[in-house]
């Protein structure tokens, strides 16, 4: 959900679904082909306190260089290789990677390989981007 509230949340209610169900979305912030679902989201399924989403980026993609004040987040890469840049300092990441930011972490991730870079993202509260 942005800051602005700008997307309304749904119901908050218990649900089981397909990743098919769920459609792909390019977030703000997010360039080139930097898809994701948002599986549990506000907007899919009223959660508050959970944002889970998976991530597709195209060779190229990026998601800007930003912060987030109380929010901690995992990604955990399922496919494809990147650079994630957390306060600074960029490594690669790949399949089998798990990343953990803590809140007040600047960072981004940009697909810098030749497929796909798929990833799990879940962040907690919700996010705010």
């Amino acid at each position: 959900m942005n800051k602005d509230n700008t997307e309304a949340s749904v119901e908050r209610k218990s649900v089981i679904r397909n990743i098919a169900e769920v459609p792909w979305k390019e977030f703000p912030a997010h360039h080139g082909s930097a898809l994701s679902k948002p599986l549990v989201h506000p907007t899919t399924t009223g959660s508050h306190q959970l944002d889970y989403r998976i991530s597709t980026y195209q060779p190229m993609a990026y998601v800007e260089r930003h912060v987030h004040d109380v929010q901690e987040q995992v990604y955990h890469v399922l496919d494809g290789e990147g650079l994630m840049e957390i306060d600074g300092e960029k490594r690669v990441v790949r399949k089998n990677d798990i990343i953990f930011l803590a809140p007040g972490s600047w960072h981004s991730i940009e697909n810098t390989g030749l497929g796909d870079l798929t990833f799990i993202v879940v962040t907690t509260p919700i996010n705010d981007i």
